[in-house]
């Protein structure tokens, strides 16, 4: 069995071996944030199509804050957490109106 990719080399420069180190670290990092990003968004929509307004509305709470951290960092463009803030924020509302709706 061959591996997919072959193995990259070593730089041979100091500063290329810093930077090896750095960019491992911030890939780490990126990818982490962008785990939890994409969990919290997750994890709103989850509660939303259960039903369950309260749980949903402090997920999405807890949500905005992440995805504002996220998208300051710039791993995701603003304009995408803009809208997936907008998005979330829509189906909360709307499960909350819902209800009220369905009585009057």
């Amino acid at each position: 069995m061959a591996s997919a990719k072959p193995k990259k080399k070593n730089p041979r420069l100091a500063s290329g071996r810093k930077r090896v180190r750095q960019d491992t670290k911030l890939n780490a990092a990126n990818t982490s944030l962008r785990s939890k990003y994409r969990t919290a968004v997750k994890n709103v929509e989850k509660a939303v199509l259960a039903g369950d307004k309260t749980k949903a509305s402090e997920l999405f709470a807890k949500a905005q804050s992440i995805v504002d951290t996220v998208a300051d960092k710039g791993i995701f463009h603003k304009n995408k957490a803009a809208r997936d803030k907008s998005r979330l924020s829509a189906k909360v509302k709307a499960l909350a109106l819902a209800p009220e709706k369905a009585a009057a």
